[in-house]
C-alpha cells in the first residue's frame, strides 16, 4: 500500500514537472500564422554591362544546364559588348496598409526593377522612396491597398535570454520561421556608426535580409541585416536593426526622401583604463576628443583635443560608440549642452549641431626630414624635427616625426611615418617641439611609468598608452 502511495506520488510530480516545462516552451504557431502575411520576399534585377566572351552561345539564361555546356567548349573571343541581368533576393515587411515597406538598403542598391511577392503569390512592382546606406534601411512602395502590417515594438524592453522570431526568405525559400534568444544589445560593428545592433542566434541566412524580428507578442522589434560568418552561411550569430532607429530613418525617408543627420566635427576613439589614468580620470567612460575639426561646431563651442566628452544633449556617452549615433539623431540647427572632462575637471558647453554631409576622404604625401638625433630614444625611438613645408603640409604648428622604430618600441605601436603631437601623464599634457625636449621628457619618467602619446598618422589623430619604459 505505502509502495503504491509512493509511486503515485513519484508520478504525481513527474507529472507536474513535464507540464511545467510544456508550458515554459515558446509556441511560434500563432505568431507565424498571423504575421507571416505581412512578410514579403523581394526580388530584384540589375542590368550589368561587361564585354561577352561566347559571341556564338545561344541566349541561354544562366540557370540553364547548358549554359554551362556552351561556356566551356565555344571559343573564347572577348571585347564585344554584352548586357546581363543580375537578381538577387531578400525580405521585407509592410509597416502600413497602403503599401509601404521596411527592407535593407543592401538588398534594392542599384536594382533596375523590384518585386514583391506575397504568400498568396500575389506580385507587385516596388518603387523605392529612399535608402539609406548608413543605418542599411529602405523604404520602398507598392500600389495597393487593405493590406496586412505589423505591429511595432520597443527594443529598449528587450532583454538578453528573450525569444525572438524571424520570418523571411532564406536561399529563396519563402516565409520560412526560425527561433532563438536575444544573445546582447547595443552592438557596435565595424563601420557601422549610427545603428546598436541586437544580437541573437536566430538562423538568419542569404535571402533573410531586409525581413522582420518579432519578439513574443507579435511586435517587431528589428530588421534582420548582417551575420557574421567564415562560411557565407549561419554560424550562429546574427545582427538586426532596432526597429525605432529604422523608424526614424523611414520617417525622414518618406518626407524628404534622405536622412538628415547631426555633426559637431570631432574625431573621437575609446577611453581605455590606461587612457582613463593618463587623462586622471580614473574610469573607462565617456569619448576621448582625438582632433577638432577648425571651424567646426565642437571648436566653436570650446572642444578641445584631449577632451573627454561625457555627456550631450543630457545623454550620457558611456562609451565612444555612443556619441556617432546620439550625435547623428539630433536635428542639426539645435543648441545642445554638452559636458566634457578637461585636466581634471568636468566642464559644461554648448554646440550648435552642424549637418552631416557625405564623407570625403583625402590624401597627402609626407616628405621625411634628415633626422637631427641617430640613437633611439627610451622608446626605442628615431625622431626628428618637422620642417616647416611638413608642418604646412600636415597642417600642424609642431611635432616629431617618427623616421625609424628599433628594439622596444613596437611596444609603442608607433609606426614610421607618424608624428607625435604631445605627451599625456597623469592629466597633464605637454606639446612635442623639439627632440631634445621630448627625449629630456621622458628621462624624467620612471620605468614603470605609464603615458600616452597624441599622435597625427595620415589624417587621423589617435591616443597611443604606452606601458613601461626602457631604462635610462
Amino acid at each position: 500500500m505505502i509502495t503504491r502511495l509512493f509511486l503515485a506520488i513519484l508520478f504525481s510530480l513527474f507529472s507536474l514537472s513535464a507540464a511545467a516545462q510544456s508550458r515554459e516552451l515558446p509556441d511560434f504557431t500563432d505568431l507565424a500564422e498571423k504575421h507571416g502575411p505581412a512578410v514579403v520576399n523581394i526580388s530584384t534585377t540589375q542590368t550589368v554591362r561587361a564585354n561577352r566572351m561566347f559571341p556564338q552561345m545561344p541566349e541561354l539564361d544562366e540557370d540553364d544546364p547548358m549554359f554551362e555546356f556552351f561556356k566551356r567548349f565555344i571559343p573564347r573571343q572577348p571585347g564585344i559588348p554584352h548586357d546581363f541581368h543580375s537578381k538577387s533576393l531578400g525580405s521585407g515587411f509592410i509597416i502600413s496598409q497602403d503599401g509601404y515597406i521596411l527592407t535593407n538598403a543592401h538588398v534594392v542598391e542599384s536594382a533596375d526593377e523590384i518585386t514583391v511577392k506575397f504568400t498568396d503569390k500575389r506580385e507587385f512592382k516596388a518603387k523605392v522612396i529612399g535608402s539609406d546606406k548608413r543605418t542599411d534601411v529602405a523604404l520602398i512602395k507598392i500600389e495597393a491597398s487593405g493590406l496586412p502590417s505589423v505591429k511595432m515594438g520597443d527594443p529598449a524592453r528587450l532583454r538578453a535570454g528573450e525569444w525572438v522570431v524571424a520570418i523571411g526568405s532564406p536561399f529563396g525559400f519563402e516565409n520560412s520561421v526560425t527561433a532563438g534568444i536575444v544573445s546582447a544589445k547595443g552592438r557596435s560593428l565595424p563601420q557601422e556608426n549610427y545603428v546598436p545592433f541586437i544580437q541573437t542566434d536566430v538562423a538568419i541566412n542569404p535571402g533573410n535580409s531586409g525581413g522582420p524580428l518579432f519578439n513574443m507578442k507579435g511586435e517587431v522589434v528589428g530588421i534582420n541585416s548582417q551575420i557574421y560568418s567564415r562560411t557565407g552561411g549561419y554560424m550562429g550569430v546574427a545582427f538586426a536593426i532596432p526597429i525605432d532607429v529604422a523608424m526614424e530613418v523611414q520617417g525622414q525617408l518618406r518626407t524628404s526622401g534622405r536622412v538628415s543627420r547631426g555633426r559637431i566635427g570631432v574625431v573621437i576613439q575609446e577611453v581605455t583604463k590606461e587612457l582613463a589614468d593618463s587623462f586622471g580620470f580614473g574610469k573607462p567612460f565617456g569619448a576621448l576628443v582625438n582632433s577638432v575639426e577648425k571651424g567646426g561646431p565642437a571648436e566653436k563651442a570650446g572642444v578641445e583635443p584631449g577632451d573627454i566628452i561625457l555627456k550631450f544633449d543630457g545623454k550620457a556617452v558611456n562609451a565612444s560608440s555612443d556619441l556617432p549615433r546620439i550625435v547623428g539623431a539630433t536635428k542639426p540647427g539645435s543648441k545642445v549642452p554638452l559636458q566634457v572632462w578637461r585636466k581634471g575637471t568636468a566642464r559644461d558647453l554648448t554646440v550648435a549641431v552642424g549637418e552631416m554631409t557625405e564623407e570625403k576622404t583625402a590624401q597627402r604625401g609626407q616628405k621625411r626630414a634628415k633626422p637631427t638625433e641617430t640613437a633611439a630614444n627610451r622608446l626605442g625611438l628615431v625622431l626628428s624635427e618637422l620642417s616647416a613645408e611638413q608642418k604646412r603640409d600636415l597642417k600642424v604648428p609642431h611635432g616629431l616625426l617618427v623616421d625609424e622604430v628599433r628594439a622596444n618600441g613596437s611596444r609603442a605601436e608607433l609606426r614610421p611615418g607618424d608624428v607625435i603631437l604631445a605627451v599625456v601623464h597623469k592629466g597633464t599634457s605637454t606639446e612635442a617641439r623639439s627632440v631634445d625636449q621630448f627625449n629630456k621628457l621622458l628621462s624624467q619618467f620612471d620605468k614603470s611609468a605609464t603615458l600616452t602619446l597624441l599622435v597625427k598618422r595620415g589624417e587621423q589623430q589617435t591616443y597611443i598608452t604606452i606601458k613601461g619604459l626602457a631604462d635610462k
